[in-house]
């Protein structure tokens, strides 16, 4: 039996096919004005990657922000249990997974059958997500994919006081104004997102191992910033934008058993 997960979040749309335990294809898109769009877009890229026609495919879930306008979507189901899944699939020994995504982020701890025993989520605000990263790659003139390098660069952090994206924005171009070299700002932005997603897993209660997902994982900066912050390696997925899609393709695989 073919199934999909589908995973429409703010910045991009992710779809993920299986069959039994094994995953076929995958793919990740830009998220378009309205969520059909982008969920018909990532659906049909994958569909063209496995060579899977849509008839095959015997159910679909959808998650994600978007995941009430999903129309090919037969359920839809929260993010939270979604990334709990979907990280115990890839490896069972997970305990605490952190995503953080375009405008959200989120920290799960899991039992050992992967089912959700604690989760906090901060999607009211910008701060700690992808779109912090994105104003201070522009304020600095930046590609965002660089980020990661060139914080790795720098010989300190300098601190990020603001805690709201719009007053960070102008923070940065402050320090960059007093001469603050370009690497030491990415650093202390890292720092600042570690640093607020860490508050949020210590109300969650961090139980190692622990995995990172979402697009800002891929991020090497944040990545070695939340290292410091929670004392834990982070294990990160091969693919960790599709960790969503892929805990909704394990539910419309167990449940259409």
């Amino acid at each position: 039996m073919i199934v999909a997960g589908c995973d429409v979040g703010s910045t991009t749309g992710k779809v993920v096919l299986m069959e039994e335990d094994r995953l076929l294809a995958s793919a990740i898109v830009p998220t378009r004005p309205l969520c059909d769009q982008t969920a018909y877009d990532a659906f049909e890229a994958a569909l063209r990657d496995s060579g899977v026609k849509r008839d095959d495919i015997a159910v679909i879930v959808g998650t994600g922000y978007g995941r009430l306008n999903i129309p090919f979507a037969q359920r839809n189901v929260t993010e939270i249990s979604c990334h709990g899944l979907g990280a115990f699939w890839a490896d069972a020994e997970i305990r605490t997974i952190i995503d953080i995504g375009g405008q959200d982020c989120k920290v799960i701890r899991i039992d050992e059958n992967g089912g959700v025993v604690e989760f906090v989520m901060n999607d009211k605000c910008a701060a700690g997500t992808g779109r912090f990263l994105e104003v201070t790659a522009r304020a600095l003139q930046l590609n965002l994919a660089d980020l990661g390098e060139i914080s790795a660069r720098a010989t300190r952090d300098v601190p990020i006081s603001s805690i709201c994206t719009v007053f960070a924005e102008s923070e940065v171009i402050t320090l960059v104004a007093e001469g603050v070299s370009r690497e030491e700002i990415v650093a202390g932005v890292c720092r600042s997102i570690a640093r607020r997603v860490g508050g949020m897993a210590v109300r969650v209660g961090v139980e190692a191992p622990v995995a990172f997902a979402g697009g800002v994982a891929k991020n090497a900066g944040v990545v070695r910033a939340l290292e410091e912050v929670l004392g834990e390696r982070l294990i990160v997925p091969e693919e960790p934008q599709i960790v969503g899609a892929l805990g909704a393709a394990l539910l419309a695989r167990d449940g259409g058993r």
